[in-house]
Parts: structure tokens; C-alpha cells; sequence
């Protein structure tokens, strides 16, 4: 392959080769369910759905894995607060991030793991580590010994040395070091007795970090290609991880990635802050193919300022190519193929770089509309098939049913046929020479958010902003 991509441990851009040739195996950290999911969420959903389509293009058969956290402290508190059972507040949050995930059109991935299912995976584990000497029990509740395994703090380049104490537990006096973290934690008075489980140790649940290790094991083995996540989780969460797996005897992963934060106004965008612009409420002021398109832009290590104007910014952007992809097609039909320009596979095969990719798109985009006001058809239709055909990678292809038809297929064709009717109102107007109520009805249409562009085909119309 060609591809190259930025690995977080060798801190240096690698040659991507797969552990099994024509076969890609990637983990990335999904949601901790314990609240709807912001903007600064969705992006590594985002990021990561373009690398596994890249891959997927590339030729490779993918296995992607994408967990859900749905039991932590968080989870615990935030239920109790409400009153509610625990798992039930999971699961409300569990669907609002598949809707965020669905109405981005990001693919599922080949299994989404719950962490409360893979407890015998997790005291598995453990035991393996205990029997190695990298942890121990105290009362119930289990801790990696980080002095115990050399490499701790490779993946960040950090010194054990310089490391504050693990902040995961209140029991630090239990550690034989302040820097262990917890693998497994004793069940407490007060908790709910369904937040537990039965190990050699005691009842209790698990720590955030022994999960990942677990469900990566079950389903991709002891090495894989890719770990995939948001850049908050290099340290500690992915630190630990690979630390246990690999004290445990695990190659673990070969290449970790890490995307970019979404701040709002400069900070990182998080719900502990309270500066989140949730992904339910933005759909409402944006279409969700141009808030995808907005993620997507800019390369994924990147940081992204969220705000109106740049919303906008990307919004104009990704219609000037919905606009040519919708014309074009009523011109020479939607079924034109297409090749990928050498100039948008280079970008994506060097670290994933959508900026020149998007570039590609629209230079494609700029030939596509010379050749139509030529009325050169063939040039159209190759332009056309370019363009869709990258636009698939990235998925943001204007007539992918995922963004022609939008959520209600009975919504879509109402609208249509009204807008129809409401132009062969304004024809009949033209006709009898009635430009008065003709300008009325697009002046009408205009407010409604609908424009309308005469061709020599006859009008057409789009929605606006």
C-alpha cells in the first residue's frame, strides 16, 4: 500500500502495512454514554468513518470495532441524580449517540461492544496479569503495578517519574505506588447492586481502562492494525491500555491515531466545561451533510473553532458542489462512472489529508461546471463521476439516499411535489404573460427557502440557507 499514516508512539508519519495482507483491523475508543454527544464527540466518529472508507476503497477488508462505555462513575451519579437505574440512563444516552452517528452518515462498525457484556473477558485479563506479577488485589479491588512494567509512559513519551498519581480511585492507600491505576474496582455501600459483578476478588465493576483492553482482545485478537481516539484519551486511557495488554503478553496495536479536539471559544469543547454545542440542537441550524462536511475539511489532527460563521463557511462550501453534483446529473444522468483523480488519492494516502482531498473535489467541481455552460456532455459526465466518486470516500455524495431523501422519504416527496406545483403555477403565469404573479410565487418560494434557477431545461430548484 501507499497509504502513510501519523502514529501517536513513533511520533513520526509511517508506512501503513497490515499485520494480514488485504485485511485492515482497527479500535477506536467510542462514547462514554453518560450524557448526549457534543460536536467534539462526533468528530473521531467522523474521522474515523473517512479512514475506514479510505481503507475500504484502498481494497482491504475491514473489521472496525467501536466500543460503548456504558458503566462508570459518571454514569452512576448523573442516574442517581435523576433517579433513575443506572443502565437505563446508559441506554437513553447509548441511542442519542447512534442517532448522532446515523444522521452524520458514519457506517457502523463490524461490532459495537458494550463493556457491561465483556466481564468474564475482563477478569480473564486480570488474572493473566496477576499471574505475571503486573497487578494485585487489595479488598476487592485490583491495581496495575506501573513500576512493574518498564515501557509504562512509551506511548506519551513520559517519564514514571514525572507522573501525578492516578486520580481514578479514592483508595490511594491501598496502592503500593499513587501512580497505579485501578483494573477493577470494589463495590461500595450505596451503589446499586446491579452496577457489580462476581470476580475471585469480590464484587465489583470494572475501570474504564481494563474495558478497552478486553473488548480489543475478544474481537481482534492479541495484535491488531489500528487504536483510534479522540486526543484527551492518549493519556492516561490509551497509556493504560497499552500497558496492560502488552504487560499481559499482547503485541496489542501496531499504529494508535488521535484526532484533533472542537474548542468553543478556545477551550476544548467538553461537558465537565459546559461550552458544548450538542449534535442534536446543531442539526436543527445546519443540514447534518453540512456539518459532516464542516468535520471533514480540516485535516482530523487538526483543532477546529467551532462557530456560526465557520458552519456557514463550510455550508456555502460543500453547496457549490451539491449544486454542480444535482445539475450535472440532470443533464447526463447520475450514472456516470468515475475515476479517483491521482491528485485527491495522494492526499488521502498521505495521513489522511482531506484539506487537499476537498481541494481535489472542488477543482473537479470548477472543470465539471466549465464543461457544462460549454454544453460539453462528456466533459460533464466525467466530471460528475469524479466528483461522486470522491465524494463517496468522504461520505458527502449528494445523491447518496442518506442525504438526497434525509430522514422521512414521505417528507422528501411532499416537498418536491409542491415545489413542483408551485413552479408550473409560476409557468402558467409566464405564459400568459402575468410576470407580476410569476415574480410573486419565487418571491414566495425564495422566503421559503427554496431557489430557483432558470435553464434552458426549464427551472430547477434547490434549497437554500
Amino acid at each position: 500500500m501507499s497509504l502513510r499514516l501519523y502514529d501517536t508512539a513513533a511520533r513520526a508519519v509511517r508506512d501503513f502495512t497490515p499485520l494480514r495482507a488485504g485485511r485492515a483491523s482497527l479500535y477506536v475508543c467510542g462514547l462514554t454514554v453518560q450524557g448526549p454527544p457534543h460536536v467534539g464527540h462526533i468528530r473521531a466518529a467522523v474521522s474515523f468513518d473517512v479512514l475506514r472508507r479510505w481503507l475500504d476503497a484502498s481494497g482491504l477488508e475491514v473489521t472496525y470495532v467501536r466500543n460503548v462505555t456504558d458503566l462508570d462513575d459518571k454514569i452512576l451519579a448523573k442516574a442517581a441524580e435523576r433517579d433513575v437505574p443506572w443502565w437505563a440512563w446508559a441506554f437513553l444516552n447509548e441511542r442519542a449517540c447512534t442517532r448522532a452517528y446515523d444522521v452524520l452518515g458514519v457506517l457502523p462498525p463490524t461490532v459495537e461492544p458494550r463493556a457491561t457484556g465483556h466481564v468474564p473477558e475482563m477478569v480473564e485479563l486480570m488474572q493473566r496479569l496477576i499471574d505475571r506479577g503486573h497487578a494485585y488485589a487489595v479488598d476487592g479491588d485490583v491495581y496495575f503495578d506501573v513500576r512493574s512494567f518498564p515501557e509504562y509512559g512509551a506511548l506519551t513519551g513520559q517519564r514514571l517519574e514525572h507522573l501525578e498519581p492516578a486520580a481514578d480511585t479514592e483508595t490511594d492507600e491501598r496502592k503500593r505506588d499513587p501512580r497505579d491505576f485501578a483494573l477493577w474496582k470494589a463495590h461500595k455501600p450505596g451503589e446499586p447492586e446491579t452496577a457489580s459483578w462476581a470476580t475471585p476478588w469480590g464484587r465489583g465493576r470494572p475501570g474504564w481502562h481494563l474495558e478497552c483492553s478486553a473488548m480489543a482482545g475478544k474481537y481482534l485478537g492479541e495484535a491488531f492494525d489500528i487504536h483510534g481516539g479522540g486526543l484527551d484519551l492518549r493519556f492516561p486511557h490509551h497509556e493504560n491500555e497499552q500497558a496492560q495488554s502488552r504487560a499481559a503478553g499482547d503485541r496489542f496495536a501496531q499504529y494508535w491515531m488521535h484526532n484533533g479536539w472542537v474548542t468553543l471559544g478556545g477551550e476544548k469543547m467538553s461537558k465537565s466545561l459546559g461550552n458544548t454545542a450538542l449534535v442534536d440542537e446543531v442539526v436543527r441550524r445546519v443540514r447534518p451533510v453540512e456539518l459532516r462536511y464542516y468535520l471533514v475539511a480540516p485535516h482530523y489532527r487538526s483543532t477546529i473553532e467551532f462557530t456560526d460563521a465557520a458552519l456557514d463557511e463550510a455550508a456555502a462550501g460543500y453547496r457549490r458542489i451539491e449544486s454542480f453534483v444535482k445539475r450535472a446529473a440532470e443533464r447526463v444522468g447520475a450514472d456516470a462512472e468515475g475515476q479517483l483523480p491521482p491528485a485527491f488519492t495522494a492526499a488521502l494516502d498521505d495521513d489522511l489529508g482531506t484539506p487537499a482531498a476537498i481541494a481535489a473535489v472542488h477543482e473537479a467541481v470548477r472543470q465539471g461546471n466549465t464543461a457544462l455552460g460549454d454544453g460539453d456532455d462528456s466533459g460533464t459526465a466525467a466530471a460528475l463521476g469524479a466528483v461522486r466518486a470522491m465524494l463517496g470516500v468522504l461520505g458527502l455524495d449528494p445523491l447518496d439516499p442518506q442525504w438526497a431523501t434525509g430522514s422521512d422519504d414521505r417528507l422528501a416527496q411532499a416537498t418536491d411535489g409542491l415545489v413542483a406545483l408551485a413552479l408550473q403555477q409560476r409557468q402558467a403565469a409566464r405564459v400568459r404573460k402575468d410576470f407580476a404573479a410569476a415574480d410573486a410565487i419565487r418571491d414566495q418560494l425564495t422566503t421559503l427557502g427554496v431557489t430557483v434557477e432558470d435553464t434552458p431545461d426549464g427551472p430547477r430548484w434547490e434549497l437554500s440557507r
